[in-house]
């Protein structure tokens, strides 16, 4: 895992296609900005497993 201490207004690329930007400091909390392709499925970690656990059920 790669940590990375970033300040409002950085961004974090991932390949050419995907922009991660801290959006709003709250303190304790931040708040994201992700910019990706129409095709690449962006979820919270819970929502994704929920998601998988759902498609697991239907076979």
């Amino acid at each position: 895992m790669l940590i990375l201490d970033l300040q409002l207004g950085e961004t974090i690329r991932i390949n050419n296609d995907i922009r991660v930007t801290v959006a709003i400091d709250c303190g304790k909390q931040v708040r994201v900005g992700i910019e990706a392709p129409e095709l690449v499925a962006v979820h919270r970690e819970e929502i994704y497993q929920r998601i998988q656990a759902k498609k697991l059920e239907q076979l």
